[in-house]
């Protein structure tokens, strides 16, 4: 005897398929959900005043715009004078000036620090505590203590000097002189961001396996050819962080120059930063100010950008 089995309703094959249906629709909700608070942080403390100075860099904004609310469009006349201006030229020169060369310093001499602290010996983690301390006190009280170092007649550094015959009797000017003020400016940055790149880089050596040095220990590779072909492949994320957010805090760095030079003397320690405060703060024209300030936000963007797809490309052939 046969059996006939009755087919199950369409409406019924719809139902029991639906949830599933519904299943990716809810975890993408959830996603986003999740994001959201985020996100709404973003567009309100970063894109928020993004749009802002981008619209006020195109408006005639003065101190007496903010009790009638009056900024009337200028157009392009607020990015004509300040491309015209020639401190701003001169800023944008000191700027590359002092970032490349604070970039290489604190590079620099923090890898060199942190591959030395990566051999463990006695007082290692006291000595690095000790070498922290530049980065944990604020930046203007470091750039005040320096201006007393720095100082031609009575500060520490010429003092020190002198009786060894390196510098004359008279003292260097450090920071009054236009053609030296520029150099100290980047030797007290690279001072103060040493620590900053030796603890990060420090980190990043801890995570490379020792099985790949003694690998290379028993193929007979010297030092060089170690660091070369272990230590650097392994860091190269590390010392992508490092880099970028060593370029994106320099570039726009402005209490340091205002503690030691206040963009003086002669305008030769004048950067992006300080020109920005002197446009807005000091002359009170906000519109001006804030074309520099989308100069200096298009300059870290396009840096960061090209820095992390080349970092990114090199990555790709590696694998």
């Amino acid at each position: 005897m046969t059996s006939i089995t009755s087919p199950v309703p369409a409406t019924g094959a719809a139902e029991a398929k639906s949830p599933t249906g519904r299943a990716p629709a809810r975890r993408g909700l959830l996603r986003w959900l999740f994001v959201a608070p985020a996100l709404a942080y973003m567009a309100l403390f970063f894109g928020y005043p993004l749009v802002r100075n981008i619209v006020m860099s195109f408006q005639h904004y003065t101190p007496k715009t903010y009790f009638t609310g009056e900024a009337p469009f200028n157009g392009f006349d607020n990015w004509r004078a300040v491309f015209a201006n020639e401190l701003f030229t001169d800023a944008l020169w000191h700027t590359a000036l002092f970032t490349v060369g604070s970039l290489l310093g604190q590079f620099t001499l923090g890898l060199a620090l942190a591959v030395f602290f990566s051999r463990r010996f006695r007082l290692s983690g006291f000595v690095r505590a000790i070498l922290l301390l530049p980065w944990l006190v604020p930046m203007v009280v470091s750039a005040v203590v320096w201006r007393r170092i720095l100082d031609q007649d009575h500060g520490m550094l010429n003092t020190a000097l002198h009786p060894v015959g390196l510098v004359p009797q008279d003292g260097v000017p450090w920071l009054s002189s236009p053609g030296v003020a520029l150099l100290s400016a980047v030797l007290v940055n690279i001072w103060i961001g040493i620590p900053f790149n030796m603890v990060i880089l420090y980190g990043g050596l801890q995570e490379i396996p020792r099985d790949l040095y003694e690998a290379a220990s028993l193929d007979g590779c010297g030092p060089w050819r170690t660091f070369r072909s272990i230590t650097l492949p392994m860091l190269r994320p590390v010392i992508t962080v490092v880099l970028v957010l060593g370029f994106m805090s320099t570039v726009k760095i402005l209490d340091l120059i205002l503690a030691l030079t206040s963009g003086g003397p002669a305008d030769s320690t004048q950067t992006l930063g300080t020109v920005t405060y002197q446009l807005s703060f000091l002359q009170l024209d906000f519109g001006q100010g804030a074309v520099v300030g989308n100069v200096l936000i298009l300059i870290s963007a396009v840096f960061a950008v090209l820095y992390l797809r080349a970092n990114r490309a090199d990555f790709g052939k590696g694998k």
